[in-house]
């Protein structure tokens, strides 16, 4: 896994403000989301895993141990339950939604050749909808 590690920078997103209006984040955030040039790190060390995304307006970190659920706040406010799993060389991440209320998601976090990453989000249950984020290494 030592390949997915790394510093990348966002070149594309599509369907991610559609992904967002489902997830139902504001008009505004949306907005910033979207035009932002997020940079995403991966790292890891003993065991504990990290992906940080940081933008001009907001950072966050992802701590996780492979196959351990944990419980954490969504970039878009959801309270869930996560867990991280490695599958044929991707990170895959579950985060199942608290209240029924809201939607559970499922990301993956694969590699292209040396110096792509994409990022695929999907919510559960909503199988038309797909968004796909490509970052390049940096």
């Amino acid at each position: 896994m030592d390949a997915i590690k790394g510093k990348f920078e966002r070149t594309s997103a599509e369907n991610y403000e559609e992904f967002l209006k489902v997830l139902d984040v504001n008009y505004l955030l949306r907005k910033a989301a979207t035009v932002s040039t997020p940079v995403m790190e991966i790292t890891e060390n003993n065991g504990v895993w990290s992906i940080k995304s940081s933008t001009s307006l907001k950072s966050m970190e992802l701590k996780f141990k492979v196959g351990v659920e944990f419980d954490e706040t969504s970039a878009d406010g959801r309270d869930v339950k996560s867990i991280c799993n490695f599958e044929g060389g991707k990170i895959v991440t579950i985060q199942t939604a608290k209240k029924a209320s809201q939607k559970s998601t499922r990301s993956v976090r694969e590699m292209n050749g040396p110096n792509e990453l994409i990022y695929t989000l999907t919510v559960e249950g909503n199988d038309s909808l797909v968004c796909v984020q490509k970052f390049k290494r940096i």
